[in-house]
């Protein structure tokens, strides 16, 4: 069974008091994943990730948008998440302002755990219950266990 929190660490959140661009919170998830030891090229992690949001965007609906890749250059998967109480224009599928913007990024071999992950994020923020309580967290301790205690 996968688990959330073997993926995310409490410094890969960050939330968004101002309105914030698209582009602004992508790049600083990007930045957040940079950091970490299994990313091994962050200059082609950078290109990738707006690469795949320019073939389709990445938000799903309902307030949330997941960017993700699967590429070689990382060691497993790293994620990391940014919350925007004002909500993001991110041309979702749904046309509605995201949220919710969790950035996944795997190791092609890690293909069947990356899409268990995948799954298991949309879920937990296909919730209103889930949505509402992570929206009105204080902290990342908060949201940590808010997406962690399943």
């Amino acid at each position: 069974m996968i688990r959330i929190s073997d993926y995310i660490k409490e410094e890969n959140i960050i939330f968004y008091d101002d309105i914030v661009l698209k582009k602004e919170a992508i790049d600083d998830l990007i930045d957040l994943i940079s950091k970490s030891d299994k990313i091994n090229n962050e200059e082609k992690l950078y290109n990738d990730i707006w690469e795949r949001e320019s073939i389709m965007s990445t938000g799903i609906g309902v307030g949330i948008g997941i960017p993700h890749i699967h590429v070689d250059y990382v060691d497993d998967i790293e994620m990391a998440i940014g919350i925007s109480k004002e909500g993001i224009d991110y041309k979702s599928l749904d046309d509605e302002p995201v949220n919710f913007v969790v950035m996944i990024v795997a190791n092609k071999d890690s293909h069947e755990k990356y899409i268990k992950l995948l799954a298991k994020v949309a879920l937990i923020l296909k919730s209103p219950k889930k949505r509402k309580k992570i929206l009105k967290s204080k902290n990342r301790e908060e949201v940590y266990k808010i997406l962690t205690n399943l």
